[in-house]
């Protein structure tokens, strides 16, 4: 499967992109190329391989759930511009 020069152009109108002619002349080169590799690719015999979404092996990152204490309230709230009732007070956004 090639790609035409006109298919191209069609590609830059929907992109909003103006091409001159030696830009849609390499960028007809460029992806023709890039198709012939992937055909290239098909070639493979990939019967016995298992499919995989990433190159190397991917396990659970995220840590244990644990209870722990947290930070005192009053050490929190000590720098903070306003607060009321034991609460950060911030301005409403809604009317």
């Amino acid at each position: 499967m090639a790609i035409s020069k006109a298919e191209v152009y069609k590609v830059a109108a929907l992109a909003r992109l103006k091409l001159s002619e030696q830009e849609a002349d390499q960028f007809t080169s460029q992806l023709n190329d890039i198709l012939e590799f992937a055909n290239k690719l098909n070639e493979l015999d990939t019967e016995n391989v298992q499919p995989t979404s990433h190159v190397l092996p991917i396990h659970n990152v995220f840590r244990e759930d644990e209870v722990r204490s947290s930070t005192d309230r009053d050490k929190a709230l000590k720098n903070a511009p306003e607060q009321q009732d034991h609460m950060f007070y911030v301005p409403a956004v809604f009317e």
